[in-house]
């Protein structure tokens, strides 16, 4: 029996899902957010970054850094990826084909009005992280997995 195996990514395949995937589909004025990753680092990736979003792009060597290791104060990591497994696993996936089409529809049922309640969750995250002079608080933020809004 064969094994599959995922693809490495690399600084050049993050590239290219970069320019050929994502890149696209952002609005005008868009801000970018990533995190340090080691492919998401690559000195062609930075270039490109700067080039596609000057001045609004967050991460790892961007003009807008990003501190390392801060899932509370990450609406991808407090917020987002909980929603879309929640969302993509709620039926059996049967194949590749439909787990791309879960995952799309997770990310097109996000509304407006729920990131505005992420803007304002990821305010007061940043009211605590000040308050506690950055220190870590994802045990302070429990109770909200309860939150409707979040999950």
């Amino acid at each position: 029996m064969t094994q599959h195996h995922a693809p490495i990514v690399t600084s050049n395949i993050y590239l290219d899902m970069l320019q050929l995937y994502a890149v696209p589909q952002f609005p005008e004025g868009v801000i970018f957010q990533q995190d340090g990753a080691p492919p998401h680092y690559g000195n062609t990736i930075r270039e490109c970054l700067d080039t596609t979003f000057p001045q609004r792009w967050i991460g790892r060597g961007a003009v807008m850094a990003w501190p390392p290791r801060s899932p509370d104060i990450t609406p991808l990591d407090f917020y987002l990826w909980g929603y879309v497994k929640q969302h993509v696993y709620s039926e059996r996936i049967n194949d590749i084909n439909h787990l791309k089409q879960r995952i799309t529809d997770a990310i097109h049922s996000v509304t407006p009005d729920v990131l505005t309640r992420v803007w304002e969750e990821l305010d007061y995250r940043l009211d605590v992280s000040r308050a506690t002079n950055g220190a870590p608080a994802l045990n302070r933020y429990a109770h909200l997995e309860s939150f409707p809004f979040i999950w």
